[in-house]
């Protein structure tokens, strides 16, 4: 557990603590790279950047510790002289500079996965234990370091997509793994209706499948694990499907890129947001829906077909509601038009589930003073 006497950390609580008191908004943030998700940051920025450095780690037990301000470059940077990763490839997406980047707290507090995530899990997953300072300026530890932690619900796993409304995450605890001795990436020439069912039958088979993308007549399928599996698998989906193996030197930077969201797809869409003509929407659907029905816009599919991403023009109410038919949810990515965002960019929740948020939220943050607005509608 993060000491409170470290003098970074002590500023930070004094911070909250005087900030509750007045009832002053608080707007945490670390390298700015999630800024446009969900309402805009209101009140004060309070920066995590203070809080540097991996506390621990240890390779042979496949955890490690790093304070909320740690650059995820050096935590994955770190991981990989051991031969370990981050399974779920957690976004770098860009800071406020235009570069890659991004922090411990801020991949945690926003629970972006990459995609490995239909296969690998999500950042909760991951997430064994951590160390927060609550709305009252209390420091907290939930979880601990060890991968068996039975005890209670696990709060610390509450914390992953919560985008600081819960509290300010101060260090935390992750299970690693090893990375996966081979990898492989096939291409197949096919429309939206046959990758869906193929990756919805492939996925029905014991094959090492770690990674999908389908765009424009396109899918990429991306196999990782022991060298025997990958090769198997990718001869014998060549043989079933005609997959075409993809050149290692251009598979790397196209993972990545997706990743990142720096490949061809999102630089199209960003031209499109910095033209005003469109916004993003991120699409949470079974796998096996059915390809989206009346909605004109660019497309990418990711996750076996679990997560589709819209470029579209058209209003919030129509894609949420394609996205609801299908069983589903829509949430707004980026848009340039700040008042798209106003009324788009938090999650609508129901009754029960608001009722339940605000219990929540009012148990770590009674004043309301960290990240007001920035998660759900009010």
């Amino acid at each position: 557990m993060l000491p409170e006497s470290t003098p970074e950390l002590q500023a930070l609580i004094e911070r909250i603590r005087a900030a509750s008191a007045a009832g002053t908004p608080l707007a945490i943030t670390g390298h700015g790279s999630k800024a446009f998700l969900g309402g805009v940051p209101e009140g004060e920025p309070l920066s995590t950047l203070a809080l540097q450095g991996i506390s621990s780690y240890e390779p042979t037990e496949l955890v490690v510790t790093a304070r909320a301000g740690t650059p995820l470059a050096e935590l994955e940077a770190t991981l990989a002289a051991q031969g370990q990763c981050l399974p779920f490839e957690p976004p770098r997406l860009p800071g406020a500079d235009g570069q890659a980047a991004g922090t411990v707290g801020g991949m945690v507090a926003a629970g972006l996965a990459g995609p490995a995530r239909a296969t690998a899990g999500s950042v909760r997953d991951y997430v064994l234990g951590a160390t927060v300072v609550n709305g009252r300026g209390e420091l907290l530890s939930f979880g601990g370091q060890v991968m068996k932690n039975v005890a209670g619900y696990d709060l610390a796993r509450l914390l992953a997509g919560s985008m600081g409304e819960l509290g300010l995450i101060a260090e935390v605890s992750l299970k690693v793994l090893p990375e996966p001795p081979a990898s492989a990436t096939l291409h197949f020439s096919c429309d939206e209706a046959t990758a869906l069912e193929r990756l919805n039958r492939w996925a029905g088979r014991p094959l090492p499948l770690s990674a999908s993308a389908w765009w424009a007549g396109s899918l990429l399928l991306r196999l990782s694990g022991a060298r025997a599996a990958v090769a198997a698998a990718q001869a014998a989906l060549a043989a079933e499907a005609g997959g075409e193996p993809v050149d290692p030197a251009q598979a790397g930077p196209f993972w990545t890129g997706l990743r990142d969201q720096r490949d061809e797809y999102f630089e199209q869409a960003d031209a499109a947001l910095r033209a005003g003509r469109a916004a993003l929407w991120r699409m949470s659907l079974p796998s096996t829906a059915a390809p989206v029905a009346g909605l004109r816009g660019e497309q990418l599919i990711e996750w076996g077909g679990a997560q589709r991403w819209w470029l579209s023009e058209a209003p919030a109410a129509t894609v949420r509601a394609a996205a609801t038919r299908l069983g589903g949810h829509a949430q707004l990515w980026r848009s340039a038009d700040p008042a798209v965002r106003a009324e788009a960019g938090r999650a609508p929740l129901g009754p029960v589930l608001m009722r339940l948020h605000r219990q929540v939220k009012a148990a770590f943050d009674p004043a309301g003073v960290l990240s007001p607005g920035r998660l759900i509608t009010a």
